[in-house]
Parts: structure tokens; C-alpha cells; sequence
């Protein structure tokens, strides 16, 4: 078993009355290391200047996650089968919608990875297909969520 830490905080500003539920929700995540990340609710979901487009926020971190532990399983694969990948990028997109009364869930996400490779043995679009379905059979992230997930192979 491994533990996974992060530590979330919010502080609320000297000037705000957060009652009347306008203060500002930024926060920042900090991991181990030092990496500390500024996050903020989706201006799609808390208006401006509540919240902060220019800060991470939890879908697209979710969206993230599930892209990189997708993207992991894929070049180990990859490299134990003898593919050279030169390169690897996922335009991920994830959907956000109403499952219920007054209840949302991230139920799509769609993973369009995208991958260049070198040397003389090179992928068959057979080959990307399987790597890509083990890749999400084996994922941590894929396996802990109920969400839909779905693998557009661009190469």
C-alpha cells in the first residue's frame, strides 16, 4: 500500500465578509517536494472574480490525472514491447453535467492521444489499439472512478 499526500489551503482575505458569498475561493495545493500549485474553483462554475481562470481547477486536474496515469501505463508498454516513443501528447477533454437534482459528476472523458516514434520497429494501428486498451485496464486513476472514459487514437 502507498499513501499519496497533498495539503490544500484557503485563507479568506482581510477584506471580505464571506457571508454574503462573495470572497474569493483561489487556494493553493502543495505536494511533497515543494510544488506548490494555485487552484481556483472553474470560472465556469463560481463567476469572476470569485474564482480565477488562470488557476488550476479540480476538473482539469482530474481530467490531468487520468491523462498522465493513461500516458504512463502507455510508454511502459511501450518501451517493454520495443517502441521507440520520441514523443507523447493528449488533448484530453473531460464533460462536466448534471446527473441529478442538484448534483454534477465528470461523466466523459475523452483521451485523444497523440504519440511520433523512431527506430526500426514501429507501432501497427493494432498494436496502439491493444497498448491503449491495457494502458486503461491498467490505470490506478481509471480504475478508482465511475467515469466514462474514452481513447480516440490519433497515433
Amino acid at each position: 500500500m502507498s499513501e499519496y499526500k497533498a495539503v490544500i489551503s484557503w485563507k479568506r482575505r482581510p477584506d471580505e465578509k464571506y457571508t454574503d458569498q462573495k470572497y474569493s475561493r483561489e487556494h493553493k495545493w502543495e505536494f511533497a517536494g515543494g510544488l506548490t500549485i494555485p487552484a481556483s474553483p472553474s470560472h465556469h462554475i463560481v463567476p469572476l472574480p470569485y474564482s480565477n481562470p488562470n488557476f488550476i481547477d479540480p476538473e482539469q486536474a482530474f481530467v490531468a490525472s487520468l491523462s498522465s496515469c493513461h500516458m504512463l501505463f502507455f510508454l511502459d508498454i511501450c518501451s517493454r514491447e520495443g517502441f521507440i516513443v520520441d514523443e507523447y501528447t493528449d488533448r484530453a477533454v473531460g464533460t462536466l453535467e448534471r446527473i441529478g437534482r442538484n448534483k454534477m459528476a465528470m461523466t466523459k472523458v475523452i483521451l485523444k492521444p497523440e504519440a511520433h516514434y523512431s527506430g526500426d520497429k514501429i507501432p501497427s494501428a493494432e498494436d496502439l489499439k491493444r497498448i491503449h486498451h491495457k494502458s486503461h485496464e491498467l490505470c490506478f486513476i481509471a480504475n478508482s472512478v465511475t467515469t466514462e472514459i474514452v481513447t480516440e487514437i490519433i497515433s
